[in-house]
């Protein structure tokens, strides 16, 4: 997966983070081959039995880029994972998984803002389902460079208003529910990797080349909080303030992302991360070593979680 260089340059408008920031003295030995690790194996989409019925596999699913994540918001242990490949789901809390839809289709950004609509956004695909994943059908927005989205999220205050970080161009942001958008910044959303909007319309951005910034008006202009390469950003449904950034490790700020403490090293780094609405301590992130790790006590404190076994 690689990020385009940005073809236009305007005033920056990104303020540095002030010599005090949080995180330096435990984030700073991030680096991008982490981020971006691929899993160098090939892919399985699914294992066939019963005349043709998708079958669950033990383990996370052997196959590259693991993207994103969801968790349902009526069964904290359905979870729906995004990869190079397509949709994967658990319906085990992680132990098991097998293929479920969209095969090679970059799932890299999952967001379900409200109801049963799902928000699908990668690599020259935007999907929308509106029944929780049973369905899916492409958007074309007008407004868009390209449909190469790095970065997706919707306003939870709102579901109307979404925002796309399209790779080497800028952030974009949608008020008609995803039918156009237009321009927000070119500075911030070319290289961003992550992106979060909290219940106050305030906006945090895991920028790979300018570190985790925030803005306060609407993507216009922004501020560095920390200089940390962030691969995720999950905001608590229940308490806005608690937030999970992943990367190197797994990050966790209880006062809206301005101070952070390593709840968790990861040391081949991790991404998809995401809470459960309907048991808000508990928490999911994705390893890049095929390792889930599971939060029951607010993002405190995570275990691995062990795939069953087999016979």
């Amino acid at each position: 997966m690689t990020t385009k260089t940005k073809s236009r340059r305007t005033k920056r408008r990104v303020d540095p983070a002030p010599q005090s920031a949080p995180l330096r003295r435990w984030w700073p030995y991030l680096a991008t081959a982490a981020a971006l690790v691929a899993l160098a194996i090939a892919p399985v989409l699914a294992t066939r039995h019963n005349g043709g019925s998708p079958m669950f596999s033990a383990g996370l699913p052997h196959t590259p880029d693991y993207h994103s994540l969801l968790v349902n918001p009526s069964d904290a242990r359905w979870l729906l994972l995004g990869t190079h490949t397509g949709l994967y789901v658990s319906r085990d809390g992680g132990r098991h998984w097998r293929f479920d839809a969209l095969s090679g289709k970059d799932a890299m950004n999952l967001s379900r803002p409200a109801g049963k609509t799902i928000w699908l956004a990668g690599h020259m695909v935007f999907k929308r389902s509106p029944d929780g994943g049973a369905s899916w059908a492409d958007v074309s927005p007008s407004g868009l460079p390209s449909l190469d989205i790095h970065g997706f999220a919707a306003d939870p205050n709102d579901p109307q208003i979404l925002y796309a970080a399209v790779a080497g161009q800028g952030l974009y942001r949608s008020s008609d529910g995803g039918e156009s958008f237009s321009l927000v910044s070119h500075d911030v959303g070319g290289a961003v990797m992550a992106l979060a909007v909290l219940p106050g319309g305030r906006i945090l951005a895991g920028d790979m080349q300018q570190g985790l910034l925030e803005s306060r008006d609407r993507g216009a202009t922004w501020t560095q909080i920390v200089r940390a390469q962030v691969m995720g950003l999950a905001v608590n449904p229940s308490d806005s303030k608690r937030i999970i950034a992943t990367g190197a490790g797994i990050a966790l700020s209880t006062d809206g992302g301005h101070s952070w403490r390593l709840a968790q090293a990861l040391p081949k780094g991790g991404g998809p991360v995401a809470w459960s609405a309907s048991d808000p301590k508990l928490a999911y992130v994705v390893g890049f070593d095929r390792t889930l790790w599971r939060s029951t006590d607010d993002g405190a404190t995570w275990a691995s979680v062990a795939p069953a076994k087999e016979g």
